[in-house]
This record gives C-alpha cells, structure tokens and sequence, in this order.
C-alpha cells in the first residue's frame, strides 16, 4: 500500500454529522484567519462535509499546514448572524459558511430545533 492510501486509510471519521447543531469559536486570534468575522460565534448546524485540507491558517505563513484539518459547510439562519434588528429578509433565509473543524464546537441540542 503507498503512503497516500495508507494516510487514507488511518483517517477518523469527521467529528460531526450532516445536520448535527454547532457552535462556530468567537475567537479573535492574531494574524491570517479563514473564518470570517462576522460568522463567529453563531449557531448553525453541519449542511455537508468537504472533506480534509492543509489547514490555511498554518498554509498563509508558508508552513506545510499538516495535519490536515476536516473542513465543513455550516449553514445558519441569517437573523442569528445578523440579529432581527438588522436583518429585515425572510425569516426562513439562511446562508452556508464554509468552516474548519478547529473553528467548531459541538452543542447539546438537537440539529432538529435549528430549522
């Protein structure tokens, strides 16, 4: 077996679920971040897994951005990004942020109270 399919094959599963409730970090660290401003600390629930990648954070400083990192698509409804004062769209709409697993914490609640 070559080194690529043997990494493949030692891979955990991704630590979240389509649909599974989560928290996006509010975090404010120095220097290059992927995750934007504005989508930090929603809540929102897992909409698919892409798949792992070099992290970019660690990628921008010219670093080899290993090990890689699960990447996801979060999506929330946009009254919890932007507050009901702002947002004045449709309260059904919502709108999908991709986000690296780093960046995520897990919620207790069920997916299902999300939507």
């Amino acid at each position: 077996m070559d080194s690529a399919s043997s990494s493949t094959a030692e891979r955990k599963r991704p630590r979240f679920s389509i649909g599974e409730a989560v928290r996006v970090r509010s975090g404010a660290p120095i220097g290059h971040c992927r995750t934007p401003h504005y989508f930090r600390g929603v809540l929102g629930w897992i909409e698919r897994y892409c798949g792992a990648f070099p992290n970019p954070e660690e990628l921008a400083y010219g670093r080899d951005g290993l090990p890689e990192v699960d990447l996801y698509r979060v999506q929330a409804r946009m009254t919890d990004v932007w507050g009901n004062s702002l947002y004045v769209g449709r309260p059904q709409d919502t709108v999908v942020v991709e986000v690296f697993d780093h960046w995520l914490e897990s919620l207790e609640t069920s997916s299902s109270s999300q939507r």
